[in-house]
């Protein structure tokens, strides 16, 4: 099983079926946050495929910040493997304590900046 795929995941996923907030911009509701080191993946809607998950998210700290669709297995395999620096294998958590909200209420500077740019 996807390490990734928790029971907390899959309740919060469940009412967002891909498409199903199309349209919304700043009111789409952030059902979960997924991160690793400054890279974080927006969760907005996800979608079953096979013994995977589709999540359309808002990626940002890549190379450029974007809406985009992500597996959920290939985020559980991501893994940075800092041991020769002491810090052991970086793995993508779900940001704990999370609640969901609308994107535009997230107190992030770099999401608001992507938001900004698209919709003022």
């Amino acid at each position: 099983m996807n390490r990734l795929l928790t029971p907390k995941f899959e309740e919060a996923i469940k009412d967002y079926p891909l498409y199903s907030q199309d349209g919304k911009e700043r009111n789409a509701v952030c059902v979960a946050i997924f991160t690793i080191g400054n890279v974080r993946w927006f969760v907005l809607e996800g979608g079953k495929e096979g013994d995977d998950t589709i999540l359309y998210c808002i990626v940002v700290g890549l190379g450029e910040d974007e809406y985009g669709y992500v597996s959920l297995n290939e985020l559980a395999d991501v893994e940075l493997d800092y041991r020769k620096q002491g810090f052991g294998i970086i793995r993508v958590i779900q940001m704990p304590y999370f609640t969901p909200c609308p994107i535009g209420q997230i107190s992030d500077k770099r999401l608001q900046d992507f938001l900004n740019r698209l919709y003022d």
